[in-house]
């Protein structure tokens, strides 16, 4: 389940990023499904479960865990397909690496400007799930040179790492972000200030809209100097969030998270 192409006025707003140490990973490209967990783990051990060694994991550059499981992106199965709808499903079973019984299912609805994107999580046997999925979805302006994007960052706190980029666990207000993007890079964890609007890119007579709607109290927010693409990352729990006490969702319960991309012409556009 993950979003390959979306086209506004003909062309692609979507983007791709290429990493060396990298080449064999679905998710850095479109809007790819992060699950069961986004971005960093801090080691290879959470609670009881033990990482160490296991065939499922994409590893980063410090050698750490991320963006979930390899299976977690197969065996879906389609349970609803429309013009405008698409709704599929999975259920997990107790993975070693993730030994909470689930099913996860994501409803994509398509309207003329909007691509909406639902997540259901219901946990199916005995034991809580612990909640930290995400998604990245990599935005472009084409034909406008990467000085000329305008971004808008509706975020509170930054979440200050270590070198690992790992969370430390403290806090700093944000401050300020808004405006040029310029030549300055992100890839940096944030508190979403859902008062303050939708995530924006803007540029060239187009203007991109993610709004982080239901469930996700987090962004990561991932500009990188190697690709023009920005990302406007809705996530359920912050980096590391296993290892540290997650929300988690109780036997028969579910939890439901929603996020928005939008693509109008502005003014000066065609």
């Amino acid at each position: 389940m993950a979003c390959r192409s979306l086209r506004h006025r003909g062309e692609e707003v979507l983007g791709a990023v290429r990493l060396a140490h990298m080449p064999d990973v679905p998710w850095l490209e479109g809007i790819p499904l992060l699950h069961p967990w986004a971005n960093r783990l801090g080691a290879f051990r959470y609670g009881d479960v033990d990482l160490t060694g296991s065939p499922e994991l994409y590893l980063e550059e410090h050698g750490l865990p991320l963006h979930g499981l390899r299976s977690a992106v197969t065996g879906w199965e389609v349970t609803a397909s429309e013009p405008r709808r698409l709704v599929a499903a999975r259920t997990f079973t107790r993975m070693k690496e993730f030994p909470f019984e689930h099913r996860l299912e994501v409803a994509a609805e398509l309207t003329d400007f909007t691509l909406t994107l639902t997540t259901t999580l219901t946990a199916t046997g005995d034991r809580p799930v612990p909640v930290a999925f995400g998604y990245h979805p990599f935005l472009r302006l084409p034909g406008v040179p990467r000085e000329n994007w305008r971004i808008t960052l509706p975020v509170g706190d930054r979440l200050l790492v270590d070198e690992r980029l790992i969370p430390t666990g403290e806090r700093a207000a944000a401050g300020d972000l808004d405006g040029p993007l310029g030549e300055r890079t992100f890839d940096d964890g944030f508190t979403y200030d859902g008062l303050r609007g939708p995530f924006v890119l803007e540029g060239g007579g187009r203007r991109i809209e993610v709004a982080f709607e239901a469930g996700y109290g987090y962004a990561q927010v991932f500009a990188p100097a190697v690709a023009d693409v920005v990302c406007y990352e809705p996530m359920t729990a912050p980096a590391d969030a296993l290892r540290h006490a997650p929300v988690t969702v109780a036997p028969g319960a579910s939890y439901l998270a929603r996020f928005s991309v939008s693509v109008s012409s502005t003014p000066d556009g065609v």
